[in-house]
């Protein structure tokens, strides 16, 4: 059946790119990066020179000026080869937008060519010890003196955090307001913590990041001082909406190695698959996400439109994801024993796939904002 996206030729010669990219410079490797908790930064300048960063950045701040689809493929062609840990979403669709939606001329041009070329790498720091979904709630200060900001505080679960030499940074004011300043490498007081051991996405890294008297110039402040949490607020919807694309190539993959998996391995003289029981759980798995993915597309196309799509984007992260992390489970024990070594791809899908239902808005924060979409 066709895709609800209408991908062109075009498109679909720069998804051989993407794909050629993927299964060449980040497949092959990426058990290695797993070991050393990170990929190597050649890796971003490489997918630079390939025209897979911000293609969607105009040309004359170094991108190719193309439309968000292009995005989309990049984003799927990653997620086809089980990338988990080249960051390469986060940096196009999430935080490269609040540079090009909201900052200054001057500011596009000193930024957004190193993010397309793979010079800069982006990371946006939000998320503190003691204020995850709650942004309100944040105790990094910015205290105003004059020419510039004095910031103080702690950011934690930062993804591209030890990579990362520009920081979108999510700051408190005296007056209670939220500003978005951009902290950059090589600032006096700007330290990173230790590159986070987690259960999961081991060849990415995340940090804990420390500011201590850093004096941040008002020249980075993103967009409109006090204006921080309107803009958050504008573009997680995006941010939620790539990681429910993401997710719904991941569970793809997952279904692909399962197929293959279940029709080779054999149990009391037949194939596992020709079991009525995992037979009939694979056709539910693959109707559902057949389902998904065309809701998915759907609000891909709204997003591109221009439509607020705050509550469909909700709807598609919190089913998507939940989605992928209940599959890979089921796909998981079709495997037995062997699901559970590591050495099988889908052991670490498995370990993947958890994280998605709690970052960017846990399942919960979804299930508020659709329900109180619904008057609730």
């Amino acid at each position: 059946m066709d895709r609800v996206l209408q991908f062109t030729e075009e498109h679909e010669t720069f998804r051989g790119v993407a794909k050629k990219f993927f299964e060449t410079e980040v497949a092959p490797f990426h058990h290695d990066w797993e070991k050393v908790g990170m990929v190597p930064r050649e890796l971003w300048k490489k997918a630079g020179d390939t025209g897979l960063l911000c293609p969607d950045i105009p040309e004359e701040y170094g991108g190719s000026g193309a439309d968000f689809l292009y995005n989309i493929v990049v984003i799927e062609e990653s997620s086809k080869v089980g990338n988990s840990g080249f960051f390469i979403s986060l940096h196009n669709d999430v935080i490269a937008p609040y540079i090009s939606a909201y900052s200054n001329d001057e500011q596009k041009k000193r930024w957004l060519p190193g993010c397309c070329s793979g010079e800069n790498i982006l990371a946006v720091a939000m998320t503190e010890p003691g204020a995850g979904s709650d942004l309100k709630n944040i105790r990094t200060t910015a205290v105003d003196k004059g020419d510039y900001f004095l910031v103080n505080g702690q950011k934690t679960f930062i993804s591209n955090g030890q990579l990362a030499n520009l920081v979108i940074t999510a700051v408190k004011h005296d007056n209670g307001t939220i500003s978005l300043l951009m902290i950059e490498e090589g600032m006096k007081g700007f330290e990173r913590g230790r590159n986070l051991e987690k259960m999961g996405l081991k060849a990415q890294d995340t940090s804990e990041l420390y500011f201590h008297e850093v004096k941040v110039p008002k020249e980075n402040v993103i967009g409109k001082t006090g204006q921080g949490f309107r803009y958050l607020m504008q573009k997680l919807a995006q941010e939620r909406l790539v990681l429910a694309v993401a997710a719904v190539e991941s569970t793809a993959l997952v279904h692909k190695m399962t197929l293959q998996y279940i029709k080779e391995r054999q149990a009391f003289g037949k194939k596992i698959g020709t079991f009525q029981h995992i037979k009939f759980q694979m056709a539910e798995m693959v109707t559902e996400l057949e389902m998904c993915r065309t809701f998915v597309d759907k609000v891909v196309i709204e997003l591109m439109k221009g439509k607020k799509v705050t509550v469909e984007a909700s709807m598609a992260k919190y089913y998507a994801t939940e989605m992928q992390k209940r599959h890979t489970d089921l796909c998981l024990q079709f495997f037995g024993g062997y699901g559970y070594m590591m050495e099988y791809p889908i052991a670490r899908a498995y370990l993947d796939a958890r994280i998605q239902t709690i970052y960017a808005g846990t399942t919960e924060i979804m299930k508020e904002i659709i329900g109180s979409s619904l008057g609730l």
